[in-house]
Formats: structure tokens, C-alpha cells, sequence
């Protein structure tokens, strides 16, 4: 339960308190993203996830740098949406006992992510703009196209994973209707 509110009376301390959970946000995927790397079967998967580590690292240099010039400081606020975008994905991760259906998981589990980030990414740049912070705006663009990019990479391997695992597998129920796996013939 919230003790305190966040008092929004006006646009910038909107874009204020949302760049603090993008802040949270950013720094919660750096958390996830080795774990994420670690569990990856698939090489193309893992360097795709090694890459935007790299990437979500600078997201949180330029999100502080924000912070700082809008408030002098780059304090945070949690964001709720990410811990349980997270905290999904690390369930089905461990779920995922077939290496391929959990790349497939990886991979579902960090588009959800990747959609939450453009959706604040784009929302931030509109009030950066509608606020006059052309800088700023510029800056949160950048952001929101390597999100973007890094969600096409993405779709893009699970062409190939999501067709990995169909083909090689073929869902069956065994005698106890618990889920098992044969090899498709």
C-alpha cells in the first residue's frame, strides 16, 4: 500500500516521476539480462541479449543524465510494471524444461519488456517534446528506436527458434495427462 502520493499536479513532474521508473526500469533489466544471457541455448539468442545489455547499460546513463538535468539529481521510483514483467519471466523460465521451449520463453518474455519500454520510451519523448525539452526529446528517441531494433532482432530469432522447437517436437499427454515431448516424425 502507498503511504504517500506522488502529488502530480502538472506535465513535468509527470515526465519527472516517469523518467524515475524508467530509471528503476532500466536498471531492473540490467539486473535480469545475464541471467537471461546465462539461460539462452540458442547463440544467436545469447548475443542478442549480451548486445542490449551493452545497451541498457548506456539507457541508464542517459536516463541519470535526464534526471539530472530536469531535477539535479537521479533519484528513482518503482516501477511495477517491469518487477512483474520480470518476475513472469523468471517463472517460466524455470517452467521451461526443453532447452528450445525455453528459448522461445526467453524470448516472448523479453518482447513483453521490450513492448513495455517503447510504450514509456515514446510517452516520455511526447512530453519531453510538449514540455519543450528538445534535448531531452532527442534523447529519448534514441532510446525508443534501439528498443525498437532490438525487439525486430527478436521477432527475427524467433523465426527461427519458434520453428527449431515445432519441428522438433510434438506435444503429447502421457497416461498420468501430464505434458510429455516425442520426437515428430
Amino acid at each position: 500500500m502507498k503511504l504517500f502520493s506522488d502529488n502530480i499536479e502538472d506535465l513535468r513532474t509527470l515526465y519527472i516521476t516517469k523518467l524515475q521508473k524508467a530509471l528503476d526500469m532500466e536498471q531492473k533489466i540490467t539486473k535480469a539480462l545475464p541471467t537471461m544471457i546465462e539461460k539462452s541455448t540458442d547463440q544467436q539468442l545469447a548475443t542478442a541479449f549480451t548486445n542490449h545489455l551493452q545497451e541498457t547499460r548506456g539507457h541508464v546513463v542517459k536516463v541519470e543524465s535526464l534526471l539530472r538535468d530536469a531535477t539535479g539529481n537521479a533519484e528513482t521510483s518503482t516501477c511495477k510494471a517491469i518487477s512483474s514483467l520480470i518476475s513472469g519471466a523468471e517463472d517460466s523460465i524455470k517452467d521451461a524444461g526443453d532447452n528450445s521451449i525455453r528459448d522461445i520463453t526467453l524470448i516472448a518474455s523479453a518482447q513483453e519488456v521490450e513492448h513495455h519500454e517503447m510504450a514509456v520510451y515514446g510517452t516520455l519523448r511526447n512530453w519531453a517534446e510538449l514540455l519543450g525539452l528538445t534535448e531531452a526529446a532527442g534523447t529519448l528517441e534514441s532510446i525508443l528506436e534501439e528498443e525498437k531494433r532490438a525487439d525486430e532482432l527478436l521477432t527475427s530469432i524467433s523465426d527461427t527458434v519458434n520453428t527449431s522447437a515445432d519441428i522438433g517436437t510434438v506435444g503429447i499427454k502421457d497416461t498420468a495427462g501430464r505434458r510429455a515431448y516425442r520426437t515428430a516424425v
